[in-house]
């Protein structure tokens, strides 16, 4: 039996591709599932404050495997929940929980091991402290008679996927009754702007290519035609729920913009700005045919200086829109996200070539 605190501790070539991929955004939930006699352990049995019960689906777009990655957010001041509070045990789960396994977080920070910890609070009715770190003393929560056998709800923990995160500590609680049909009343209570939230970071967008005309080694003054061909892009639906609460939100990521950087100085890009925009059919720029070399793309670059041995690194980035909608006729919007790339072009110097 024991109590624990968690601390901080030259001639055109045939076409090649361009193939995005992408580090991963910061990941701001577990993805667990729920364990339905034991509340949501870490799947060996002890329950773990890093162990979320929401659900995700993939609805459309894609299904979270293969070759993928995450959506960056363009605002840098957006962040993900650090933590929030969820559904863990009905009374009956609780009591076989504490019988036959008594070790796991009771909050975020707070681990109890040993089922008198558990029954002195949750079956004798004592008091125990809550973890308050932003308070000057701990307030103290009220016990409860017999894990409230007989009444209808759930008794509801904290959920940090980082404990090490400074705002973790906000949801200090440990783990508290709900009546059933109720969310608790408390700014860390789930919302589905929350799960929206958290089904952004679940989004996967499936590898794309970008295909490219002359291939990576250009030449001087020649421009460089960028497309992307019909339904290469499709919308990315990803759905979060929060089991025994009613709430659920679905995340649509959808593309709307491809940018391109050329890596130098020394260049055009068409257009201007760099950004190529999705055309009505679902298609980016327009493919390039023979005869077109010494035409302006739609969609690409000119370099105007030798590479000189060191290539340039063009980068390519796609811009993605997401909006969400959710339980309750709620709806609303996230920061874009973007999936990018850098590949080496090497820029030669020549004074004619074959169309």
């Amino acid at each position: 039996m024991r109590w624990q605190t968690k601390f901080l501790a030259g001639t055109l070539a045939p076409v090649i591709t361009l193939v995005l991929t992408s580090t991963s955004a910061q990941a701001f939930g577990g993805g667990g599932t729920k364990d339905e006699t034991s509340g949501n352990t870490d799947g060996k049995g002890s329950l773990s404050s890093s162990v979320s019960s929401i659900r995700i689906t993939y609805v459309s777009g894609g299904d979270g495997g293969g070759e993928q990655g995450n959506l960056t957010a363009i605002d840098p001041d957006w962040e993900p929940p650090a933590c929030w509070y969820e559904p863990a045990f009905t009374p009956e789960q609780l009591k076989k929980f504490v019988e036959t396994d008594g070790g796991g977080d009771v909050g975020i920070h707070e681990s109890w091991f040993g089922e008198e910890l558990w029954t002195d609070h949750y079956r004798d009715g004592k008091p125990a402290d809550n973890f308050d770190l932003h308070k000057p003393t701990n307030s103290v929560a009220d016990g409860y008679k017999d894990y409230n056998l007989g009444k209808k709800g759930y008794f509801w923990r904290g959920v940090a996927p980082d404990d090490s995160d400074p705002e973790s500590w906000d949801c200090g609680r440990i783990m508290f009754w709900v009546d059933a049909n109720q969310i608790p009343d408390d700014p860390h209570a789930p919302t589905p702007e929350m799960l929206a939230d958290y089904a952004y970071n679940k989004v996967k967008i499936p590898k794309t290519e970008v295909d490219l005309k002359p291939q990576t080694e250009s030449t001087v003054n020649l421009p460089t035609w960028v497309w992307l061909d019909k339904g290469t892009f499709k919308e990315v639906k990803v759905r979060a729920e929060l089991p025994n609460t009613g709430l659920w939100a679905e995340t649509t990521a959808k593309p709307v913009a491809l940018h391109l950087e050329p890596g130098t100085d020394d260049a055009q890009t068409f257009p201007a700005s760099g950004d190529c925009e999705i055309n009505a059919d679902g298609s980016i720029g327009t493919p390039y045919t023979k005869g077109k070399a010494d035409q302006t793309p739609p969609c690409g670059i000119r370099y105007l200086r030798a590479s000189n041995g060191e290539p340039y690194q063009l980068k390519a980035s796609v811009t993605w829109e997401i909006s969400w909608e959710g339980s309750g006729g709620t709806a609303g919007d996230l920061p874009d996200g973007t999936f990018e790339t850098t590949q080496d072009m090497q820029v030669q110097e020549i004074q004619s070539i074959n169309r």
